[in-house]
């Protein structure tokens, strides 16, 4: 559940130094919108437009109609962004990305190669190299009550001092279609969830989620 555990190769996102000086990937989300904002006006204009104010993104990728991006947010090289894509700002977009129609995001990481094609939420989130969520799918990033979300981990509850906290998908989960993934959870590597799930807490490394009582490892 660390930063070492979930992702891999840190290469597969220009935010790796923020995951080399924390413990946990959450502990990245209150960081990403300056981050966002100080890595921009370092990119190369030979590789990046700037059409508007704290808005890269990379000459190769293809952005369909009706659209909408906020700053700060880079999108990065080979990446689509389709139409209906709603883009709130505090985004970073990685390599070969699909941000498909309908599909909202906001103070975000999306590793290299993560698709996020159809009618999707994710706010307050990171996505590991590989993650992909099926069509309707969301990351609720916070509680009815308003309290502060926590990390349910077997017996532990881990505090995060976060009000808004999505989800943290380690590299190749795979999340069904119309799943909610409860604020606070976390998808360990090659975890995937079944469709029409409710997720809460932690769903380790190599693990089916069929439903909160029936989580299975892989065969």
């Amino acid at each position: 559940m660390k930063n070492a555990d979930m992702f891999a190769d840190l290469s597969t996102t220009q935010a790796w130094r923020l995951f080399t000086e924390t413990t946990y990937p959450w502990e990245v989300l209150p960081q990403i919108k300056a981050f966002v904002r100080a890595l921009g006006p370092t990119l190369s204009p030979a590789e990046y437009d700037h059409p508007s104010e704290e808005v890269w993104i990379h000459k190769s990728a293809v952005l369909y109609p009706n659209i909408f991006i906020a700053g700060p947010t880079i999108i990065g090289e080979g990446t689509e962004v389709r139409p209906g894509a709603f883009i709130r700002g505090s985004v970073l977009v990685g390599r070969g990305c699909v941000v498909g129609n309908s599909t909202e995001l906001k103070n975000c990481i999306l590793f290299d190669k993560v698709q996020v094609p159809h009618y999707n939420y994710v706010g307050d989130s990171i996505l590991g190299n590989f993650a992909h969520m099926g069509a309707g799918s969301i990351c609720s990033n916070v509680k009815s009550d308003k309290t502060l979300v926590v990390v349910r981990h077997e017996r532990m509850l881990l505090e995060t001092g976060l009000k808004k906290f999505g989800a943290i998908l380690g590299d190749h989960v795979e999340v069904g279609c119309n799943s909610v993934l409860n604020p606070g959870t976390v998808l360990e590597p090659y975890a995937s969830v079944y469709p029409l799930s409710r997720v809460r807490g932690v769903v380790k490394a190599g693990h089916i989620f069929k439903s909160q009582d029936d989580i299975v490892p892989r065969k």
